[in-house]
């Protein structure tokens, strides 16, 4: 009974030490696989699409690379978190969230200084300011603001052809609680010439 187990035991760990050596003979010591959240977007493959030599297949059995009919023929992009800095929180005020520049033209620039203070005890490092659109650009200090200290993000929309009613956010991402602080423009852009 005894013996049988071992002999078992054995074949498993011959089996093992087959695949292994396989794997590494075949990826000459170094692992193909990545996983598919680490994966550049230039190089995502589908399953329909033939993979290049030396290209990652990341629907693919990762030992062979080739494809696992098993996988789901739709990738996921990544789930992405806001970069937010390290370290002890702090809180913050803005005296405004909200602003409308009125009526504007197409193709015009259009500037809104947002004000803010750090009521909090610990400094306020925003990690990053993204609007909703490249129509919509933050500008933010990336020096550390200190307690009671007053910051500025200024925020230019600039509509390009967008016409009639439009409506942008910046997101602010800083070592504030809550972590995001949502800012608002909106604006009734007219065709040019009217």
């Amino acid at each position: 009974m005894n013996m049988e187990k071992i002999k078992v035991a054995l074949l498993g760990v011959i089996a093992l030490t087959l695949i292994v050596n396989t794997y590494l003979q075949s990826s000459g010591g170094k692992s193909n696989f990545i996983p598919p959240s680490e994966v550049p977007q230039s190089n995502v493959v589908t399953s329909n699409s033939p993979v290049q030599q030396g290209q990652v297949n990341p629907i693919a059995n990762p030992i062979t690379n080739q494809p696992n009919p098993q996988a789901n023929n739709q990738l996921t992009p990544p789930i992405t978190q806001p970069a937010q800095p390290a370290g002890p929180s702090t809180s913050v005020k803005f005296e405004n969230y909200k602003h409308d520049f009125g009526n504007i033209k197409q193709n015009s620039e259009n500037t809104k200084v947002f004000k803010f203070t750090n009521t909090g005890t610990e400094d306020m490092i925003i990690a990053d300011a993204k609007g909703s659109c490249g129509c919509t650009v933050p500008n933010y200090p990336k020096e550390p603001i200190p307690p009671g200290g007053i910051g500025e993000i200024e925020v230019t929309y600039r509509p390009g052809t967008q016409k009639a009613q439009q409506n942008k956010t910046v997101t602010v991402t800083a070592n504030t609680e809550p972590a995001q602080t949502i800012l608002t423009i909106s604006a009734f852009v007219e065709e040019e010439g009217s």
